[in-house]
């Protein structure tokens, strides 16, 4: 009852425009006192960040803030894919028939989810998807889960729904509701859709190819071809302004998750997620 009177809340409320306030406050100077406390609320590792924790200007610098390069290990394999993100699973699985499963009885149309055409998303069918949530205690910063070139980004505009819980189970079609900015990157994997997931209070997502940002106001759709821009395994290629989910999707027959994937399992950037081989996978 509780929370869906939360959601009936939300629903009401200006979110786009009060994410937007909330990204214009996170970057005020003012913004630098909260740094202290929230760090000490959500037990933050201090000792893996880059900078000491009073160096940072102003709440968005800490909260996106980078990592010393020895606080991850990027898996090694080349035939290894690795978690793009700091987070939470919280859902896996087949994509079936065009659709994937997001929560029990909550499924979503890959052409719905990506803004492209029924003919488009069949390269997805019979492939296989990931969800990690970040919470507000993640790092925040997005990698690449196998060496390629971003060949193509498409920007949906939307609403900005919490993607925790209650937004999950209690919002129908959360996630084809939502902002989203599409990566479609080629690998020796075939081609993956890295789905960045807007939510509630994010001020943005930002990615270093491009103009590309969210929750832009009077935002418009748009796909557009990418200079192949090449990433290594591991390099950042984006980022979340505040707690959001990433939505991996993998061509038929390229990619066997890892089978110590569960739902509720906690993963760190660089940790592998999956492996790919040539042929069929068993």
């Amino acid at each position: 009852m509780i929370n869906q009177i939360a959601k009936q809340i939300i629903e009401i409320l200006p979110q786009n425009a009060i994410s937007r306030g909330v990204g214009v406050l996170g970057r005020s100077s003012i913004s630098r006192y909260i740094i202290k406390p929230y760090s000490k609320i959500y037990k933050i590792n201090l000792d893996e960040m880059e900078q000491s924790l009073g160096s940072y200007p102003n709440f968005t610098a800490f909260f996106t803030r980078k990592l010393k390069a020895e606080a991850r290990e990027v898996a090694a394999d080349p035939y290894t894919l690795s978690s793009p993100v700091d987070g939470k699973v919280a859902e896996y699985g087949d994509i079936k028939e065009g659709t994937l499963i997001q929560a029990k009885g909550i499924d979503y149309r890959v052409e719905q989810l990506i803004g492209c055409t029924k003919e488009e998303a069949e390269r997805f069918d019979g492939g296989t998807f990931l969800t990690i949530y970040l919470s507000p205690s993640d790092y925040h910063r997005i990698h690449m889960p196998l060496s390629g070139a971003v060949t193509k980004a498409t920007y949906l505009p939307g609403r900005l729904f919490p993607v925790n819980r209650i937004g999950v189970e209690h919002v129908p079609g959360l996630f084809t509701k939502n902002e989203r900015l599409i990566t479609y990157v080629d690998t020796q994997a075939g081609t993956i859709a890295l789905v960045k997931v807007g939510a509630f209070i994010v001020g943005s997502v930002q990615v270093p190819y491009g103009n590309h940002t969210t929750n832009v106001k009077n935002g418009k759709y748009y796909t557009t071809s990418v200079n192949d821009t090449f990433y290594e395994k591991g390099e950042e290629v984006g980022l979340f302004e505040f707690g959001s989910t990433v939505v991996l999707l993998f061509e038929r027959d390229k990619v066997k998750l890892t089978n110590t994937l569960e739902r509720g399992t906690k993963l760190k950037y660089g940790e592998p997620i999956g492996t790919y081989k040539s042929g069929d996978l068993g």
